[in-house]
């Protein structure tokens, strides 16, 4: 009967867990997005202005762009696959 190995090879670890990164990512960004809800409303003294807001969600927005290019790039070096030759370069 073989054993299982106790252990993850140490690359696929790494492409699964940049994996679940990935898909975790929108929950992330959804929470994030909801944290001006929480600011005190516009006419509370000391009232955080809409632009601020603004920034913030974009902010976060480039944020989110940014971390899924990064990881989407990882994952693509991690499986080895090159897909920048088009079709008819086979």
């Amino acid at each position: 009967m073989a054993r299982n190995p106790l252990f993850l090879q140490r690359r696929s670890y790494r492409f699964r867990r940049m994996m679940d990164a990935l898909r975790f990512l929108p929950f992330i960004g959804l929470a994030l997005w909801m944290v001006p809800l929480l600011w005190p409303g516009t006419q509370d003294v000391g009232a955080m202005p809409l632009s601020s807001a603004l920034l913030y969600i974009f902010g976060i927005w480039f944020f989110l762009v940014l971390a899924a290019w990064a990881l989407w790039l990882r994952t693509r070096e991690a499986t080895g696959n090159d897909d920048t030759r088009g079709p008819e370069a086979d």
